[in-house]
């Protein structure tokens, strides 16, 4: 098996594995309770949120756990919206956002809320000079993701947060996909909130944390407990937790050799594929892209017959978000870079790790071009238009 899906999770770790593993069996103990075992998982957690800490150098009462992603967009931009809907209801966004983010607007635009979805080029680049003029007297939020999930386009995040700053506007970023890929100050980027997911960066799945600047006024998320401070109840995931401290530990660590093996894979790969499957559209930006991020359009075919026919290969791939697999709409990120719907439904998303070879591009490079030819060769639409050629 050649595993290309790591946008939409990851192997774990061996070493997360062995870290999580004695708060299964042996440090069992509910981490609010007050006797030793108990005590011991508590321990863990409080020296898992000073190691997360680290890694965005911020301090260890701003880091809460969740689930995951999801859980931290729909905390940002609700408990946000909740906290200072007196000061205004205009919130900020892009249109290439994760649904987690989409979704949650469209919930708080019936509660009220009126949002600005910033258009996109045909990178997937966020327009700084139409955020400038998008911001308002009652803006109180801008939410616009680190990296996208489905193209890799990193944005200008920088910018934003001192757009942001300048304006005494709050700034959220779902770092899903950025967070353990790359380096990461909350203050140098004028970060106020941040999402990130355990899965995506080789730690277990259910896991995430939600950054909240210790200035940022909002609410609880989940009422029931004092855990996190008060702000959101449940008991701790403690082996979840120990596990995503030791991914982001592992993944600063290895950064720096992960993403250059992972840039010469990716760019091998995307060199392969633009030399030698005709009308392939390489789709987000050629270099602001995550490392290990590949994605094409291919013209005159369905991207779900490409991955089925990948996968009797042994080769595992997607095209697009994983949270909208099954789907038989176009992506919106495609949809909103410019592509046409016939365009956007013939995509693929390859996203390696450190684990992959030069051999295996080599491997899929070969199965791709041959799915293609085989698939336009059964297209009545690639037939119409070589006979227009001729």
């Amino acid at each position: 098996m050649i595993y290309l899906d790591n946008a939409a999770t990851t192997k774990t770790a061996p070493e997360v594995v062995e870290a999580m593993l004695p708060y299964f069996t042996e440090y069992y103990g509910n981490a609010s309770s007050i006797y030793k075992l108990g005590s011991e998982s508590k321990k863990a957690t409080i020296q898992a949120r000073e190691s997360i800490a680290k890694t965005l150098g911020a301090e260890p009462n701003e880091i809460y756990f969740t689930a995951g992603g999801s859980e931290s967009d729909n905390w940002a931009l609700k408990a946000t919206y909740e906290a200072y809907q007196n000061k205004g209801k205009h919130i900020i966004t892009s249109r290439i956002e994760h649904h987690a983010i989409l979704h949650t607007c469209e919930y708080l635009e019936k509660q009220g809320a009126e949002i600005t979805y910033l258009d996109v080029d045909e990178d997937g680049l966020v327009d700084l000079d139409q955020l400038r003029k998008s911001i308002r007297p009652d803006t109180i939020l801008i939410s616009i993701m680190y990296a996208n999930n489905e193209i890799g386009t990193i944005q200008p995040v920088k910018e934003i947060g001192e757009i942001a700053a300048e304006h005494g506007i709050l700034f959220h970023t779902d770092a899903v996909q950025a967070y353990g890929q790359l380096p990461v100050s909350v203050e140098e980027l004028h970060i106020d909130m941040l999402s990130a997911s355990g899965h995506k960066l080789n730690g277990p799945k259910g896991i995430g944390f939600l950054y909240i600047n210790k200035k940022v006024r909002i609410r609880s998320f989940v009422h029931g407990g004092q855990q996190e401070r008060g702000r959101r109840a449940g008991t701790e995931n403690v082996p979840g937790i120990v596990g995503l401290a030791a991914a982001a530990e592992r993944a600063f660590r290895i950064m720096e050799d992960k993403t250059k093996k992972e840039i010469g894979l990716r760019d091998y790969l995307i060199s392969r594929i633009q030399k030698e499957i005709p009308y392939a559209k390489l789709n987000g930006h050629p270099t602001k892209r995550l490392p290990n991020n590949i994605n094409f359009s291919f013209e005159f075919i369905e991207g779900e017959s490409m991955l089925i026919m990948l996968d009797m290969k042994g080769i595992c791939a997607s095209s697009g978000s994983a949270c909208t697999s099954g789907s038989l709409d176009p992506s919106h990120v495609l949809l909103a870079i410019g592509l046409p719907h016939e365009k956007a439904h013939g995509s693929l998303r390859l996203t390696l790790s450190e684990e992959n070879t030069k051999e295996e591009m080599d491997i899929v490079a070969d199965e791709l071009k041959q799915i293609v030819d085989r698939l336009r060769g059964m297209s009545p639409l690639w037939e119409d238009f070589v006979k227009k050629q001729k």
